[in-house]
């Protein structure tokens, strides 16, 4: 299946929308569910740098790993899961407009393991159709308030 793929525009620069959009520990504050996040390594992220999040599905907290596959600041990040039945591969493009505005691309798509295979295509799809325009409306809403 193809990714999905939500955009917006974003009243902010690109480094500005980078750097919270791609900050782990900020997945909270746009992303329904996100309990945690966090980067393995102290510094800032380079390929292979692991990401650790914390989601809350069906009542319980569920962590999952990613690592960084690419990151090219402030334009493009990447990010693929290692770990558990369902493994997310998250590409975010932040291109610069003009005024010091922003779009914001995010482009999700899901690799299932195990049980994963069956709740991909029949509950994690369909969740994050729904959830990723809020989320970016969120993250928006966010990143435009900061000063």
């Amino acid at each position: 299946m193809a990714a999905i793929v939500t955009s917006i525009e974003v009243d902010r620069p690109a480094e500005a929308v980078f750097a919270y959009a791609t900050d782990p520990t900020r997945f909270p504050e746009w992303q329904r569910g996100v309990v945690s996040g966090h980067l393995e390594a102290g510094g800032p992220p380079t390929v292979g740098t692991r990401c650790h999040t914390v989601r809350r599905i069906g009542g319980a907290e569920r962590p999952s790993v990613s690592e960084v596959t690419h990151i090219d600041a402030p334009k493009t990040w990447g990010v693929r899961g290692i770990d558990g039945p369902i493994r997310a591969i998250v590409e975010v493009t932040v291109e610069p407009l003009d005024a010091g505005r922003s779009q914001l691309t995010i482009s999700v798509d899901f690799i299932g393991h195990g049980i994963g295979k069956m709740l991909v295509p029949l509950v994690v799809r369909r969740e994050a159709v729904k959830e990723m325009p809020a989320n970016l409306a969120a993250l928006k809403h966010r990143v435009e308030q900061q000063s």
